[in-house]
């Protein structure tokens, strides 16, 4: 087991640095990568994940390819055009409602995004950070880029709900099932059109797969910001779905500095192959933490081991 560090192109999610385990089992390679400001009681999920990676393996995919969207950062206007441009995608999911940015930020953003994608689809993502009456307003100015859809734009479900009703861009919901007591809620109270998932964060593909059955929507598979061999597993639930109708925020991987695989699953003419990946041990060793970090998250597994 060894633990990575590797940073980032751009500041995400706060960060600049991604860390986290990888290691193999008779299946093949797994990563284990809570972000940090998980308690362990949510680690325990990513762990289950990162066992059915290494212990079991994946159910058979029933496509060779999986479609994939380009994830545009809080940056300025130019850099997010260079991104899209660069990515080879049709689609592009940017990132909204930064804390410490203006909605005239996410227009400028979002314009840039949409001028350089030309016919391509674009969707964008808060993370939850609006309030519902934000929310309404901010969509009013950002639905005339011709928005596919808005992700987590508020924080609980009965928002979610409340924000479909006030507007017209379909809504997708991502923390409101993988860190929900209850995912099906979102069923429930009709608060989505569409369901993002995540392996490490939901517990592994098959539990994905059961949530998918259960909720009755259109699933988009999204990356944890993981290394490849994290994707690999986000490419095997997509693979395995039995209708893919979006592209999938899966081509992150592109966003690291490094990679640990000598071919990293980088997405070409906005596709990802489905396949197992296998670190190269130079670049392995290339990316293993400092003594410091890996202590950390050694501890970290060790208590996970002990709360799962």
């Amino acid at each position: 087991m060894i633990t990575y560090s590797i940073g980032l192109k751009n500041k995400f999610r706060g960060i600049t640095v991604r860390e986290g385990m990888l290691f193999e089992g008779p299946a093949g390679w797994a990563e284990w990568s809570p972000f940090l400001d998980y308690d362990d009681a949510t680690c325990v999920s990513w762990l289950r994940a990162a066992r059915e990676a290494a212990e079991v393996g994946w159910p058979a995919p029933v496509r060779d390819l999986v479609p994939v969207n380009c994830t545009v950062p809080a940056v300025g206007p130019e850099k997010a055009a260079e991104i899209v441009r660069a990515s080879g995608c049709s689609t592009a999911k940017v990132k909204v409602a930064e804390p410490g940015q203006t909605l005239a930020d996410d227009l400028a953003r979002v314009e840039a995004v949409r001028d350089a994608i030309g016919a391509g689809r674009v969707r964008i993502d808060a993370n939850g950070a609006w309030s519902v009456d934000e929310a309404v307003r901010s969509l009013k100015q950002l639905q005339r880029f011709d928005l596919e859809y808005v992700e987590q734009p508020t924080a609980t479900v009965q928002e979610l709900a409340e924000v479909r009703r006030r507007t017209d861009v379909p809504v997708a919901a991502d923390e409101s099932i993988r860190r929900a007591e209850d995912p099906l809620l979102v069923k429930k109270l009709d608060a989505a059109d569409i369901a993002v998932l995540k392996v490490q964060p939901i517990g592994g593909v098959r539990a994905c797969l059961g949530i998918a059955e259960q909720i009755g929507l259109p699933v988009v598979v999204s990356s944890a910001l993981e290394t490849s061999v994290g994707i690999a597993a986000g490419v095997a639930l997509a693979a395995a779905l039995p209708d893919l109708p979006y592209a999938c925020g899966l081509a992150t991987v592109s966003m690291f500095t490094s990679e640990v695989v000598a071919e990293p699953l980088v997405a070409v003419d906005g596709f990802l192959p489905v396949k197992r990946v296998v670190p190269a041990p130079e670049l392995l060793e290339a990316a293993r933490a400092d003594a410091e970090r890996t202590k950390v998250w050694e501890e970290r597994l060790s208590r996970v081991r002990s709360a799962g």
